[in-house]
Protein backbone atom coordinates (compact mmCIF):
# COMPACT_ATOMS: atom_id res chain seq x y z
CA UNK A 1 0.00 0.00 0.00
CA UNK A 2 1.24 3.41 -0.79
CA UNK A 3 0.77 6.68 1.01
CA UNK A 4 -0.16 9.74 -0.64
CA UNK A 5 2.38 12.86 0.14
CA UNK A 6 0.24 15.20 2.09
CA UNK A 7 -1.13 18.29 0.20
CA UNK A 8 1.22 21.34 0.13
CA UNK A 9 0.48 24.61 1.71
CA UNK A 10 -0.72 26.96 -0.59
CA UNK A 11 1.28 30.05 0.86
CA UNK A 12 4.48 27.88 0.43
CA UNK A 13 3.44 26.41 -3.26
CA UNK A 14 3.06 29.94 -4.34
CA UNK A 15 6.41 30.95 -2.71
CA UNK A 16 7.87 28.04 -4.95
CA UNK A 17 6.36 29.11 -8.10
CA UNK A 18 7.66 32.65 -7.85
CA UNK A 19 10.91 31.12 -7.29
CA UNK A 20 10.96 28.37 -9.93
CA UNK A 21 10.00 31.75 -12.15
CA UNK A 22 12.65 33.94 -11.56
CA UNK A 23 14.99 30.57 -11.45
CA UNK A 24 13.57 29.94 -15.06
CA UNK A 25 14.23 33.32 -16.18
CA UNK A 26 17.70 33.55 -14.35
CA UNK A 27 18.88 29.67 -16.04
CA UNK A 28 17.36 31.00 -19.72
CA UNK A 29 18.39 34.74 -20.08
CA UNK A 30 21.98 35.23 -17.86
CA UNK A 31 22.97 31.46 -18.21
CA UNK A 32 22.04 29.62 -20.98
CA UNK A 33 21.66 32.40 -23.65
CA UNK A 34 25.67 33.65 -23.37
CA UNK A 35 26.88 29.84 -24.03
CA UNK A 36 24.87 29.76 -26.88
CA UNK A 37 25.64 32.73 -28.30
CA UNK A 38 28.88 32.36 -27.47
CA UNK A 39 29.28 34.96 -24.68
CA UNK A 40 33.32 35.55 -24.65
CA UNK A 41 33.09 35.05 -20.47
CA UNK A 42 31.18 31.79 -21.53
CA UNK A 43 33.90 30.95 -24.00
CA UNK A 44 36.62 31.21 -22.08
CA UNK A 45 35.60 30.16 -18.93
CA UNK A 46 34.64 26.52 -20.76
CA UNK A 47 38.24 26.44 -22.29
CA UNK A 48 40.09 26.71 -18.48
CA UNK A 49 37.37 23.49 -17.66
CA UNK A 50 39.48 22.03 -20.57
CA UNK A 51 36.92 19.65 -21.77
CA UNK A 52 36.07 21.93 -24.78
CA UNK A 53 33.37 23.80 -25.97
CA UNK A 54 30.81 20.93 -26.49
CA UNK A 55 30.25 21.08 -22.97
CA UNK A 56 29.60 25.18 -23.13
CA UNK A 57 26.34 23.69 -25.38
CA UNK A 58 25.78 20.78 -23.70
CA UNK A 59 25.10 23.11 -19.96
CA UNK A 60 23.58 25.87 -22.05
CA UNK A 61 21.03 23.05 -23.28
CA UNK A 62 20.52 21.48 -19.97
CA UNK A 63 19.89 24.85 -18.10
CA UNK A 64 17.36 25.86 -20.91
CA UNK A 65 15.43 22.49 -20.50
CA UNK A 66 15.30 22.46 -17.27
CA UNK A 67 14.35 26.35 -17.38
CA UNK A 68 11.25 25.53 -19.16
CA UNK A 69 10.86 22.13 -17.42
CA UNK A 70 10.40 24.59 -14.21
CA UNK A 71 7.39 26.34 -15.29
CA UNK A 72 5.80 23.13 -16.59
CA UNK A 73 3.62 22.26 -13.32
CA UNK A 74 3.78 18.58 -14.27
CA UNK A 75 7.47 18.54 -15.67
CA UNK A 76 8.49 21.05 -12.29
CA UNK A 77 9.76 18.15 -9.97
CA UNK A 78 11.83 16.38 -12.87
CA UNK A 79 13.41 19.60 -13.75
CA UNK A 80 14.43 20.68 -10.32
CA UNK A 81 16.32 16.91 -9.78
CA UNK A 82 18.23 17.15 -13.31
CA UNK A 83 19.18 20.43 -12.31
CA UNK A 84 19.75 19.68 -8.59
CA UNK A 85 22.64 17.35 -10.72
CA UNK A 86 23.87 20.72 -13.05
CA UNK A 87 24.33 22.27 -9.60
CA UNK A 88 26.62 19.75 -8.18
CA UNK A 89 28.81 19.83 -11.10
CA UNK A 90 28.71 23.30 -10.99
CA UNK A 91 29.94 23.68 -8.06
CA UNK A 92 32.58 20.78 -7.77
CA UNK A 93 33.92 22.69 -10.84
CA UNK A 94 33.99 26.19 -9.09
CA UNK A 95 36.12 24.20 -6.35
CA UNK A 96 38.32 21.96 -8.08
CA UNK A 97 38.79 24.12 -11.56
CA UNK A 98 37.56 27.60 -11.41
CA UNK A 99 37.47 29.82 -8.02
CA UNK A 100 36.27 27.95 -4.79
CA UNK A 101 34.64 30.84 -3.75
CA UNK A 102 31.80 31.08 -6.13
CA UNK A 103 30.50 27.06 -5.42
CA UNK A 104 28.35 28.50 -2.83
CA UNK A 105 26.20 29.72 -6.04
CA UNK A 106 25.26 26.75 -7.15
CA UNK A 107 25.24 25.41 -3.91
CA UNK A 108 22.28 27.57 -2.83
CA UNK A 109 20.44 27.02 -6.40
CA UNK A 110 20.79 23.34 -5.42
CA UNK A 111 19.27 23.74 -2.07
CA UNK A 112 16.25 26.07 -3.91
CA UNK A 113 15.91 23.00 -6.28
CA UNK A 114 15.91 20.21 -3.95
CA UNK A 115 12.85 21.96 -2.02
CA UNK A 116 11.11 22.86 -5.07
CA UNK A 117 11.76 18.67 -6.21
CA UNK A 118 10.41 17.84 -1.99
CA UNK A 119 7.03 20.17 -2.87
CA UNK A 120 6.33 18.42 -6.15
CA UNK A 121 6.94 14.58 -5.22
CA UNK A 122 3.92 13.51 -5.91
CA UNK A 123 4.84 14.29 -9.47
CA UNK A 124 7.87 11.86 -9.62
CA UNK A 125 6.38 9.08 -7.95
CA UNK A 126 4.17 6.65 -10.09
Amino acid sequence: MTALAPAPSPVLRRVLWGAQILLALFLLVASALPKFAGQKDAVETFAKIGWGQWLRYLTGAVEAAGAIGLVVPRLAGAAAVGLIGLMIGAALTQLLVLSPAWALFPAALAVVFALIAYDRRADLLP
